[in-house]
């Protein structure tokens, strides 16, 4: 069929007032200017409840709401968090309540440590690949793989390990460390990894047994603590692979066993929006239960942001 050139006759169009139409965008929920003297709560108030800036306001509201009932927070946190800088906004975070259990990966876990033992780091992989120093720091490859290893030995994950070690070895940069602050307040720990994918995992000291089976422990720990969620927060802190993958399996397993985790709230925090966290963190464990939120932008602004929010408005 060949269509002729016909124009369409506008005159017949139908039209109703704008009045009557319903409105995504209307003055009330626009942005406000910030006033000097104002403070955070004015800050968050100035920012439009549209879009990102409703999001935001969703985490901020639903983080609230969980501790307020008691629902768990467990926050899933990537190197990236670790060694830019706000290991002290988390353990803020933590001594206020607003942290019920940390999952690390392998990366969070090495940069935790060294910030323990060093107060530094995160090592210049393009300047030291060259001339064979990357990753080949000596106490990072012994000390924690030797902790790893002794404390899998007992029977504890990886980050019961880690914790215990630091403990005992009261390192002087203790007060940045997520996980010595864990062990402090009885906060629960895991580590998931992939291996081949630490540094740690180049040394000789490093176990295969170990690490498997500590992981593997601390996978059914976290699966455990992820079938508390009922109306708690999980949130997905720059990890884009692993922690994403795991949480997924734990929900799986969550649900085979009969935890309908209704009213879960899922938050994925990066700078980026990539697939798995997309898909296991903010789509489908909340599918038709909960509700998932992504705010995108770099977690050394946006982390302070939520945390300077839930602190003032406490």
């Amino acid at each position: 069929m060949k269509l002729p050139y016909d124009e369409a006759d506008l005159t017949r169009i139908v039209t109703y007032p704008l009045a009557a139409r319903q409105n995504k965008a209307t003055r009330e929920r626009f942005a406000r200017p910030f006033r000097p003297g104002g403070g955070i709560q004015a800050l968050l108030a100035s920012i439009p409840d549209l879009l990102a800036g409703s999001d935001f306001r969703g985490v901020v509201e639903a983080l609230e709401r969980a501790r307020a009932v008691d629902a768990p927070v467990i926050w899933g946190l990537g190197a990236h968090v670790i060694k830019n800088g706000l290991s002290p906004v988390v353990i803020d975070l933590m001594e206020r309540g607003y942290v019920s259990a940390v999952a690390l990966n392998g990366a969070g876990l090495i940069h935790d440590f060294e910030l323990a033992v060093s107060g530094g780091t995160s090592e210049d992989v393009d300047q030291v690949l060259g001339p064979g120093r990357f990753g080949m720091a000596d106490e990072t490859g012994r000390l924690l793989n030797e902790a790893l290893d002794e404390g899998v030995g007992r029977g504890l994950g990886l980050g019961q390990a880690a914790s215990a070690f630091l403990t005992r070895l009261a390192p002087p940069h203790a007060d940045i460390s997520i996980v010595a602050a864990a062990a402090r307040l009885g906060v629960p720990v895991t580590v998931h990894v992939a291996l081949g994918t630490d540094i740690i995992h180049m040394h000789p000291a490093a176990s295969g047994s170990a690490l498997g089976e500590g992981s593997l422990r601390d996978f059914r720990y976290f699966a455990a603590s992820v079938a508390r969620l009922r109306n708690g927060v999980y949130l997905n802190c720059g990890s884009a692979v692993v922690l994403p993958e795991v949480f997924l399996k734990a929900v799986a397993i969550a649900r085979n066993q009969g935890s309908d985790l209704a009213g879960l709230t899922t938050v994925n925090l990066d700078f980026l929006r990539m697939y798995r966290p997309e898909t296991n963190v903010v789509r489908r464990p909340v599918a038709e239960t909960g509700r998932g939120f992504s705010l995108v932008g770099h977690h050394e602004i946006l982390l302070p942001l939520v945390a300077a929010a839930l602190v003032d408005g406490a």
